[in-house]
């Protein structure tokens, strides 16, 4: 068919849309002929009818793929406008230069279709809504993107084959570069190698990636790095990210690896990203070429990142960290086995610890095994491993005392490199200076300025050096030596050092202890601790739990046993007394310094009555003491008189609470005719008692009691 024919006015009378797209920025400049056969498609719609000035050039996706459209704006738009009937004709070389993908290709002849727009290639024009036109062009889709499959497997196949070789040239890490035989060596400057190799030994010592860069930051210490597809190294500050990235990198430890990551596209085109296990990496040399640490410590160094990871595992011993909870990362619980967590609490002014086995309600929802109170079981601990330590205490001090000399001596070094580098940078702009035109002073200054900035940055080299030389000399001339010394001399005194960070104390308990597994006897009110201690010697210590604040309330069952038994023979306030007397407080306390924490006489009757015990008036009762009254009507005489005879010893009487008494009667009553005897013998001792006014003062207060 004529495609004159296929064109009709209503086509004319719309804009003719010219698509021109190349793959890639080197197509775009190099294969310049194709973009000028895309560009002469002008012609072919000048000849078919459309003004020149009716031609819209969509040229915006030049050096984009065309696999997607998603982020391609200029197919975006020429998709958008057909839809509004803006296009009579859509134009290009060919079908892969409007789209490389089914959804894409079929999603405009679609809309084309709907909208009554024609398809122009290099063969001729068609008619989407022409079932004939459209099976064709739908063939010519599907053959672009078969077409850049095979492309891409020819690619991936030749890329492939030298991966498995271990040929294939890939962007190496800073640190490793190319020699000019195209082998991978170190990098010949010294100072990259000894920092990269300095990274390694930090992580080694501590074991997180976090503590290595608190490490580099507190030494004023940076890492190399090497701008993309540049040569120039810089130096930078180590972060998180920049530390995770050099651990799990397989080049450092001289291992060619390639394919760690599979890749795909979303929906959206975005590139989707899933790291592939060790096992199925697409190729993976061991000592292909020289490293900075083996293959066996990158394998240590992953399971190390990994245990430190956060997750609830089933066994996870984490690294010290700053906490107080001195088994943290150890703890093993004694019921189910796995690793027990570390929760702190505020309270009363202190932070208490506990450790805490809640992976089964965290997992499963069901009961926690164990919650146990951690200080106790750390102060006892601390006491087994000071005892163990002390006869060891100055071999370790030297050790201590050797290995930060040495890594203070090393980290002095990486700062003489920097010095060193910024000397010869200073050199070279000095040299660049010198050889300059005199007269051309537009260069002139520009040199001048370039090396008055090398200078600067050499003084700060220099002096940078100095206080790093001066911090480090401090801290093993004073502090450090005051520590050795102190350890030196008794290393209980340093373990108990409040200046020693707590890392520090679980660091050097790793040394020493394999795990802790904890045991909870609620029903002793103990805790048996099981210590495994590295090499196998293993010692198990029973701690006493803490009381909960009704326990600590509450009297010893001793205490109330003593209070019974004095009830038989003194007064609530002589029972208070003997008990203060003998540093026994309410409630189990201990705390012999406060005044509200002892023993009245009201606390003792409140022991009396809440421990349902006899009281003392009841026991009076039971050997046959007599009230006031009965005594008083026994002996025939007035409560006066037998109060007045009770303080002159006539009448024995006993204390029950306060100025109350009971009343001992004589063998054989008393007859009222013998009274006046009785009295003549009460006279007869008053002359040697205490004066009339106290004696009617203290007989008062005795009626007032009886008469109560």
């Amino acid at each position: 068919m004529n495609p004159s024919s296929k064109t009709q006015p209503h086509h004319l009378e719309r804009a003719a849309y010219l698509y021109v797209r190349q793959s890639s920025m080197r197509q775009v400049m190099e294969n310049v002929e194709s973009s000028k056969r895309q560009y002469a498609l002008r012609g072919r719609a000048v000849a078919l009818g459309w003004k020149e000035e009716q031609i819209v050039v969509i040229d915006s996706d030049q050096g984009e793929s065309g696999a997607s459209a998603s982020w391609r704006e200029g197919f975006q738009r020429l998709v958008s406008d057909v839809g509004m009937g803006r296009a009579g004709i859509v134009m290009g070389l060919e079908v892969s230069r409007l789209a490389r993908n089914n959804a894409d290709w079929h999603r405009l002849l679609e809309i084309c279709a709907l909208a009554d727009t024609l398809i122009l290639d290099e063969d001729g024009v068609y008619d989407p809504a022409s079932f004939n036109d459209r099976l064709l062009l739908g063939l010519k889709g599907t053959m672009s993107e078969a077409e850049l499959h095979v492309i891409k497997a020819r690619l991936r196949g030749g890329i492939l084959n030298k991966v498995r070789r271990g040929e294939y040239r890939c962007v190496l890490p800073t640190g490793l570069v190319y020699d000019e035989a195209g082998d991978v060596v170190l990098d010949p400057d010294a100072q990259v190698r000894e920092t990269i190799m300095r990274f390694f030994e930090t992580f080694e010592r501590l074991g997180t990636a976090s503590q290595t860069v608190k490490a580099f930051r507190k030494e004023g210490l940076c890492v190399p790095s090497r701008a993309y597809n540049r040569n120039t190294v810089v130096f930078q500050p180590l972060t998180a990210s920049t530390a995770m990235r050099m651990l799990t990198n397989p080049r450092y430890a001289g291992t060619y690896a390639y394919g760690r990551r599979m890749y795909r596209r979303s929906a959206e085109g975005k590139k989707l990203l899933r790291a592939r296990k060790t096992d199925d990496w697409l190729a993976c040399i061991p000592n292909a070429h020289p490293g900075y640490i083996t293959w066996e410590q990158f394998q240590h160094n992953l399971d190390v990142l990994k245990s430190n990871g956060r997750g609830f595992a089933s066994v996870r011993a984490s690294p010290p960290r700053e906490g107080a909870a001195l088994l943290q990362g150890r703890a093993v619980c004694g019921r189910c086995g796995r690793h027990l967590s570390v929760h702190y609490a505020a309270r009363r002014g202190k932070i208490d610890t506990w450790y805490v086995c809640c992976r089964a309600y965290g997992a499963r929802g069901e009961p926690s095994c164990q919650t146990i109170a951690g200080w106790p079981i750390d102060e006892a601990v601390s006491e087994l491993i000071t005892a163990a330590m002390t006869p060891a205490a100055v071999d370790l001090a030297i050790e201590v005392r050797k290995e930060i000399e040495d890594r203070h001596d090393e980290a002095d070094r990486l700062r003489l490199r920097a010095v060193e580098r910024a000397h010869v940078e200073a050199e070279l702009a000095q040299r660049r200076f010198m050889l300059v035109d005199p007269g051309n002073r537009l260069v002139a200054d520009t040199l001048e300025h370039e090396w008055n900035e090398k200078l600067r940055t050499l003084s700060a080299a220099q002096e940078e050096r100095e206080r790093g030389r001066e911090r480090d000399r401090l801290a093993v001339d004073v502090a450090l030596r005051e520590r050795l010394a102190a350890m030196t001399r008794d290393f209980k005194e340093l373990w108990q050092d409040p200046g020693l960070p707590n890392r520090e104390r679980k660091r050097l308990l790793a040394h020493i202890i394999e795990d802790v597994t904890l045991l909870k006897l609620p029903e002793a009110g103990l805790t048996r601790t099981f210590i495994r201690f590295k090499g196998g010697k293993t010692e198990t210590v029973t701690t006493e739990n803490p009381k909960s604040s009704a326990q600590q309330i509450t009297t010893k069952p001793e205490v109330v046993e003593m209070v019974d038994a004095l009830l038989d023979t003194k007064t609530y306030p002589e029972i208070a007394d003997i008990l203060n007397q003998r540093a026994i407080r309410p409630g189990g306390s201990s705390r012999k310094g406060k005044a509200d924490a002892q023993f009245s006489a009201l606390k003792v009757a409140y022991l009396v009555k809440e421990y349902d015990l006899r009281p003392r008036f009841e026991r009076l009762r039971a050997i046959g003491m007599l009230s006031s009254k009965e005594a008083a009507a026994r002996l025939g005489i007035t409560v006066g008189t037998l109060v007045r005879w009770a303080r002159h010893g006539l009448v024995q009487r006993h204390a029950h609470n306060g100025h109350a008494y009971l009343y001992e009667i004589p063998q054989g009553s008393v007859p009222a005719k013998h009274s006046s005897r009785w009295d003549r013998l009460a006279d007869r001792a008053a002359k040697v008692s205490p004066s009339r006014d106290q004696n009617a003062t203290l007989e008062s207060k005795e009626l007032q009691c009886e008469a109560r």
